[in-house]
């Protein structure tokens, strides 16, 4: 899916926000993350109450493959496809799913600081500091070598 499409599929929804992710876009209005627009589809956010919805119509939550085992991310459900052709239809989904991520946008948690530690006050450093003045009378004469030309040797 391309960038114009996915506007013009929300365009009853009203303005979008898409930002790129993984192998697609990540879709939000006001700030909040809604819908991810991948390979494999179109993923509206779901919650406890909008997940009989996605199940109604036959959807499932997203998956992705690892090596060893298959992910399934609850908190997004593929939208059914028939809603492609019908954008007010869309716009009605989209909004429920946009009300599922402002829903569980306060349980996230806070991200945990680490314990700060009682540092040493910094030390101010000397903002004019002087650089001693070198003697003029002190200096160091170089003396350039004579490059001694090199006798030839020559065999006769």
């Amino acid at each position: 899916m391309d960038r114009e499409f996915l506007i013009d599929l929300f365009a009853d929804f009203g303005p979008v926000t898409l930002r790129r992710m993984f192998s697609g876009y990540g879709i939000s209005a006001d700030g909040t993350n809604f819908a991810l627009a991948l390979r494999a589809g179109l993923y509206f956010r779901a919650d406890e109450e909008t997940i009989p919805q996605f199940e109604a119509e036959g959807c499932g939550p997203f998956q992705y493959q690892t090596r060893s085992k298959t992910v399934t991310v609850n908190s997004y459900w593929q939208l059914p496809a028939r809603l492609f052709d019908d954008s007010e239809e869309l716009a009605v989904w989209a909004r429920s799913a946009l009300g599922a991520a402002q829903r569980a946008a306060p349980r996230k948690r806070p991200r945990k600081r680490p314990a700060t530690r009682k540092t040493k006050a910094p030390t101010k450093k000397a903002a004019n500091k002087k650089v001693p003045a070198k003697k003029s009378g002190a200096r160091k004469l170089s003396v350039k070598k004579k490059r001694v030309p090199r006798k030839r040797s020559s065999s006769l």
